[in-house]
């Protein structure tokens, strides 16, 4: 649009190039197209804006948009990128301070989650956000799935890209890698779907997910000796059953005073990421 980015042609980058014109445009364009938006299809779940990094976008356009937003759907999510409240790439800078309901950091994942705030890695599958056709070097199956488990381990949402091509085609290498991540997610998806953060430091063998009073151990890779310590949760009561999520296989154990000692056998049911269901 001619008042909001597309007056720096060809440097639409720029960061430190200004359009006084930026406020009409948020006023006469971006507003009245929320409203499209927001009145012509229906309830909505989630809004989702980018582009704050603008130099003329101010925070107090961000509190406005957001709040006007609200008049029309008042439920919806919106996230934090209606306002300036990103540390780089990070999340939110701190709630209360910026609009905008969770965080979105940008191909990173934070290494303890983002405490005290909802949040989703937003990533991409090899390194474009869109069709680059000389863009091959795509992120494994592996990679992919453990990026979820770790994401959902810190209580973080996976927000994966799928870029189309010119003809509008998700591309091959994309394909082949989803239907991997859903064939995984068929068998293990109760660890995931619903899971929160894991209440243990992550392991040196991988991850921990939370759902309820049930404990989801994640293996990437398993230890030499083949067993998983693993702590009781807080109520110190020992697990009652410990199985494969994939087999729903009894697994052998010793239990001690505030942990159990799992072990593993020597053929794991998943190429990728094995999950042992501990109930509570």
């Amino acid at each position: 649009h001619p008042d909001a980015q597309a007056a720096f042609y060809p440097k639409y980058n720029d960061r430190e190039a200004s359009n006084p014109r930026f406020p009409d445009y948020v006023e006469n364009y971006m507003k009245p197209q929320l409203k499209e938006l927001l009145t012509g299809y229906g309830k909505l779940g989630i809004l989702w804006f980018d582009g704050e990094w603008m130099k003329d976008y101010t925070t107090e356009m961000g509190k406005d948009v957001y709040n006007y937003v609200r008049t029309l759907q008042p439920d919806i999510i919106i996230n934090n990128r209606v306002d300036k409240g990103r540390q780089g790439m990070q999340g939110l800078d701190k709630e209360g301070n910026f609009a905008g309901d969770y965080g979105t950091p940008e191909q990173e994942i934070p290494d303890t989650g983002i405490p005290g705030l909802d949040w989703e890695s937003c990533m991409t599958m090899n390194h474009s956000w869109g069709w680059k056709s000389a863009d091959t070097d795509w992120k494994s199956t592996e990679v992919l799935i453990t990026n979820l488990i770790d994401i959902v381990s810190k209580g973080g949402n996976y927000l994966l890209n799928v870029g189309p091509t010119h003809e509008g085609l998700i591309p091959a290498p994309s394909i082949e890698r989803l239907r991997a991540m859903g064939d995984w997610l068929k068998v293990n998806g109760e660890s995931i779907y619903g899971a929160e953060a894991s209440p243990f430091e992550k392991p040196s063998w991988g991850r921990f997910t939370l759902k309820g009073k049930t404990l989801f151990a994640h293996v990437f890779k398993a230890p030499e000796d083949r067993t998983l310590y693993i702590p009781y949760l807080k109520d110190g009561k020992p697990y009652k059953r410990i199985q494969l999520l994939a087999t729903g296989k009894k697994l052998t154990v010793d239990k001690g005073e505030k942990g159990v000692t799992v072990f593993l056998p020597v053929k794991l049911p998943d190429e990728i990421a094995t999950v042992v269901k501990l109930d509570n």
